[in-house]
Formats: C-alpha cells, sequence, structure tokens
C-alpha cells in the first residue's frame, strides 16, 4: 500500500503573544509597513484580545500576554533589498529597538540587521537568498 503524500500549502500566519497590543502595533506599522486589518477590541474570539497585520501579504497575528521572559537566537528573518538596508536601520533606531550583534560572516555573504521588539521577539532583516548563501558556503 502506498503512502498518502501530503503537500502543505504554505506558511499561514505568526503569531506573537504581546504585553502592549497598541506598542506592538506600533512597532509592526513603523518597520515593517504592516496594514492593520482587524482589531478584536474588548471581544475575545481566541485567548485575549487581538489585532492581525499584513506585511507583504503575510498575516501577522498579535495577542495580549506576558512578554518572553528572556532572548534567545530564536528569530524571524524578513528579505529586504541591499538599497532598503538604510532605511530600515533608520526606522529600527528612531523606535529606540536594540539591536543585536549579527553572526560572522563568510565573506561575500548578504547583510542582516538583528533587533528585538518590545516583547523580547528577535528579527532578522537580511539581504539575501538561500541560494546565494548556498553559493558562498560552497566556495569557503
Amino acid at each position: 500500500m502506498e503512502k498518502e503524500v501530503i503537500v502543505m500549502e504554505g506558511l499561514s500566519h505568526m503569531t506573537f503573544i504581546v504585553e502592549d497590543l497598541e506598542k506592538a502595533s506600533e512597532f509592526f506599522e513603523k518597520v515593517f509597513d504592516a496594514e492593520e486589518v482587524y482589531a478584536s477590541g474588548d471581544d475575545t474570539y481566541s485567548m485575549s484580545r487581538e489585532k492581525f497585520f499584513l506585511l507583504g501579504g503575510l498575516w501577522i497575528a498579535i495577542m495580549e500576554g506576558e512578554s518572553l521572559p528572556s532572548r534567545t537566537y530564536n528569530h524571524i528573518a524578513f528579505k529586504i533589498e541591499d538599497a532598503e538596508y538604510e532605511d530600515y536601520l533608520g526606522r529600527i533606531e528612531a523606535l529606540g529597538l536594540e539591536m543585536k550583534a549579527g553572526r560572522p560572516r563568510v565573506i561575500g555573504e548578504a547583510n542582516s540587521i538583528y533587533f528585538y521588539d518590545f516583547d523580547n521577539h528577535l528579527f532578522e532583516l537580511h539581504t539575501g537568498t538561500l541560494a546565494e548563501r548556498l553559493c558562498q558556503y560552497k566556495k569557503k
């Protein structure tokens, strides 16, 4: 008997638990130009009050709750163009967000900005692709 192959369609959404919905909204709107498409107000259809955003076609949810207790290297990386690097750096600095030093790079590999939101989530803005990274690793 053949095993049935299940095909995943792709990423549905990402949810971040945040202490302050308004502060987190400012983060997503000012850093990523995310568009708010829903706010639950005092209604709670899920576990707590929440908001939904669209970020480059990706559904981002933020839910009220306790911030992460500590910071780790677990992160979400978004692709940006080289020409946008300085603009994004300015947005992050304008919000006073803490940036993390990047990891050591292979010469010729793309650039990244690592930064924390107000709830200890780590984000990365990366100018490269997987194909480019693998190509650089092969050259080393």
